[in-house]
């Protein structure tokens, strides 16, 4: 008895910090991206993107997850493709609520924009990463927290780029549409290093990936449910990176329209 009054107490502390997170990014949503306009100006770019998304969760025996993710990215106003994303992934249920997990991500960035230091339109990346991944069930909600750690080798790269990954995530199912659910979460990225190209090392440039916020991602929408194998999110993602390449701390602000699809096996 004791154990369960502290494993709610502990649910409750999660659920105060992921609606805090949560409503100071929706209070700031409309408000963070006019201010960065107003101080970097014709620094700041934005771009309105389409992401579909479709993730393959499957139950193996003896407790073992596995986990397929295919995830294209249009950008360039929803004209061209920006970004295609391969992840698999090999997990272990530990508990009801706790799951640890293992993958690789393949990410092909198109239409890149050459410079005398990477002449090419396309710049690949490979990944590993680690997560872990909590979820549980309180007062009508279901919350999940998401820590990723990733090894990332860029083309061009001089090295390798640590990047960490939290993501606090809250669903509510209406009682009037039980198979409709308010969704919002909020996912932050910070590299814990600065990666630089072999040309920029050379030249004592550093216009790779920097140590610090890399970027943020805020989603607001609704999920609906179509049977046990299958449920869709549809909403709006805003999407604000930092690059080295300019001045700021937010110099490029994505509003993306983003469908999600899951299959569950």
């Amino acid at each position: 008895m004791q154990s369960a009054a502290v494993n709610h107490r502990t649910c409750q502390w999660w659920l105060l910090i992921a609606i805090g997170v949560l409503a100071w990014n929706l209070s700031g949503l409309l408000v963070v991206p006019v201010q960065a306009y107003e101080q970097l100006g014709p620094n700041t770019r934005s771009d309105f993107r389409l992401w579909t998304p479709v993730y393959l969760n499957v139950k193996l025996p003896s407790s073992f997850l596995a986990y397929m993710e295919v995830n294209p990215r249009i950008g360039d106003d929803v004209t061209n493709i920006d970004q295609l994303l391969l992840r698999p992934a090999l997990g272990y249920q530990l508990t009801e609520n706790l799951s640890i997990w293992q993958g690789y991500a393949w990410v092909g960035n198109f239409n890149q924009t050459p410079t005398k230091f990477i002449p090419s339109n396309f710049v690949g990346e490979n990944r590993i990463f680690q997560q872990v991944i909590y979820t549980q069930k309180f007062s009508g909600f279901k919350f999940m927290s998401r820590t990723r750690m990733e090894e990332r080798w860029i083309d061009h790269a001089s090295g390798t780029g640590l990047r960490f990954r939290q993501m606090l995530k809250l669903s509510y199912p209406l009682p009037v549409a039980p198979d409709w659910a308010l969704v919002t979460y909020d996912e932050i990225f910070i590299n814990l290093n600065s990666v630089d190209t072999f040309d920029e090392v050379r030249r004592g440039a550093s216009k790779g990936p920097g140590a610090g916020i890399d970027q943020n991602r805020f989603f607001l929408g609704v999920n609906k449910t179509f049977n046990q194998y299958f449920n869709v999110d549809i909403g709006y993602q805003n999407q604000m990176l930092n690059s080295r390449t300019l001045h700021g701390n937010a110099n490029l602000i994505n509003h993306i329209l983003l469908l999600q699809f899951y299959i569950n096996l």
